[in-house]
């Protein structure tokens, strides 16, 4: 017995085996330098050849033709404007810059720049149209925008609109919406105002003053249409204007001091009046 307990305990504290450490080391790159030493002086090669080939093409700028309508923009202002950038040569001329400074010229509308090979460059222009005046000297094109503020011609035959400063373009929207009925009535407007309130009212080419307000002006100048045209057409010189600012009905005012000041149909009061 003593013998056995003797083995147990030897068996109890027998000491262990330490574990071998991993040793670890940077993972072995393999990189091929010949390769990458030939691709990046194939790279230099192509880089150079090209920086050459674009010094050899880049020459000076010996012609510079044009075509457009050239009613409103002569061809001696599109040369000053082209003139700074030629000294570029012909490949490092900056053609952006060049249509930005054609298009800055009053009258331009689009311009484009190609060039022609091997020494020269192209210039297109496209004009403005004039829809409007603005104003007593402003001009206006068909998408609304003063593209001048003071013309030296303004043709005569343009209708004339107006209003607070920055409401160019919601008075012309105004006035191309409502040309086009007008004319199928048979009537023109000769000039569109928008007043600091926001009132509206227009003339007609016969001298009539057709005056809508503030609210629901496409409803009242459709009713314009409608009725109170009828009667202008069979008093054409008799009335100054017609009041439509009514929410049944509209008013008119009378030339001659024969006829009544004004009259009205089926008139109710408007809060715009």
């Amino acid at each position: 017995m003593k013998h056995g307990f003797t083995l147990l305990r030897r068996n109890r504290f027998k000491s262990r085996a330490t574990p071998p450490r991993r040793s670890w080391r940077w993972p072995k790159l393999s990189i091929d330098w010949r390769g990458a030493a030939r691709r990046t002086a194939l790279v230099a090669l192509i880089g150079g050849s090209l920086s050459a080939l674009i010094w050899a093409l880049d020459r000076p700028v010996h012609v510079v033709s044009m075509d457009g309508s050239f009613q409103r923009v002569s061809p001696g202002q599109i040369e000053q404007a082209v003139a700074p950038f030629l000294a570029a040569g012909f490949m490092s001329a900056d053609l952006n810059a060049i249509q930005r400074a054609v298009e800055n010229l009053p009258w331009v509308d689009h311009a484009r720049v190609q060039r022609h090979w091997p020494t020269s460059l192209h210039v297109t222009v496209s004009e403005q149209t004039a829809a409007a005046r603005w104003g007593d000297a402003g001009l206006l094109n068909t998408r609304g925008e003063l593209f001048v503020r003071t013309a030296a011609h303004v043709p005569s035959e343009l209708p004339r609109l107006s209003g607070p400063d920055g409401t160019e373009t919601q008075v012309a929207q105004r006035y191309l919406s409502a040309e086009g009925r007008m004319l199928e009535a048979g009537m023109r407007i000769a000039a569109l105002r928008l007043d600091e309130r926001g009132a509206w009212e227009f003339d007609l080419d016969n001298g009539v003053t057709v005056r809508l307000g503030r609210r629901q002006v496409d409803e009242r100048l459709d009713r314009f249409i409608r009725t109170a045209s009828q009667v202008i057409a069979h008093h054409v010189g008799e009335i100054a204007y017609v009041d439509m600012r009514y929410s049944n009905g509209f008013a008119i005012g009378w030339r001659t001091v024969s006829t009544p000041a004004s009259a009205s149909a089926n008139p109710a009061g408007d809060s715009d009046a």
